[in-house]
């Protein structure tokens, strides 16, 4: 009779160990790639925001909006009703003022912010936070000199912060929460977001693209930025020395 040939236990385990092996090289490198697919997706969605804020200022003098009544993440009231730029509350998200240009709130979103940001999103009446946060990821420039400015006025349009995937849907303007740190070499920027800031828990979901730190304070990862004159790019996580203080205001740079 012939015998029956099978894998013996030594063998059994060497395939499993080189199956393990290969898992570990292969598991890290897809991790990576299903976030350089995110990464894109963010800077696409971008850029068509700022091909609708292009078509508005066309439409508006070459005005932005003063967004001074829309600082959170809703596009809806509790009855399903679209806020407009004329009836939006302080809890409407700054999209608004764009949506006849674009009409999709995913638009406003970014695949790679996983988690709500604790005290940056607020509960709105039983609507999940964690839904709403899917289209309104960016955070728009809201500083002083901004708000309402004829764009006309701006000194470079390609060196103007129009918005980021930031983690606050409309920073400022201060370095409690914008990335430079007002032109002081040395200092820091994002100080609400650092370790003893009131919302350190959320620095993680600033530099979230391409993170290489598992450090709480740390992520060695880079945000997305949409510029005025409609191209987007990354910053690499950074404490502001290479921020000016100028992508905020659209003014001269001194000398």
């Amino acid at each position: 009779m012939r015998k029956r040939k099978g894998f013996t236990l030594i063998e059994l385990l060497v395939v499993i160990a080189i199956i393990a092996v290969l898992l570990a090289i292969l598991i890290p490198s897809l991790g990576k790639a299903r976030e350089r697919v995110k990464d894109t997706s963010c800077k696409s969605n971008l850029k068509n925001v700022g091909l609708a804020v292009l078509m508005y200022l066309d439409a508006y003098d070459r005005r932005l909006p003063p967004a001074n009544s829309a600082n959170q993440l809703l596009w809806y009231d509790s009855a399903g009703n679209r806020y407009t730029p004329t009836n939006a509350p302080g809890s409407a998200y700054w999209g608004v003022y764009y949506w006849e240009y674009l009409k999709d709130t995913k638009i406003f979103g970014c695949p790679s912010l996983q988690r709500v940001p604790e005290g940056l999103i607020y509960t709105y009446g039983g609507q999940d936070p964690a839904k709403l946060i899917q289209n309104a990821g960016f955070g728009l420039n809201y500083h002083e000199r901004a708000r309402g400015r004829n764009t006309m006025t701006i000194y470079r349009q390609d060196e103007f912060l129009f918005c980021s995937d930031h983690a606050e849907p409309r920073p400022d303007g201060g370095t409690s929460d914008c990335f430079h740190n007002n032109d002081v070499k040395g200092a820091m920027n994002l100080t609400s977001y650092r370790q003893g800031g009131s919302r350190y828990f959320s620095y993680r979901q600033i530099f979230r693209h391409n993170i290489r730190y598992a450090d709480a304070h740390r992520t060695g990862g880079r945000s997305n930025i949409l510029w005025l004159d409609g191209h987007v790019t990354h910053l690499e996580e950074t404490t502001g020395d290479n921020v000016p203080l100028r992508w905020y205001t659209g003014d001269k740079p001194r000398r």
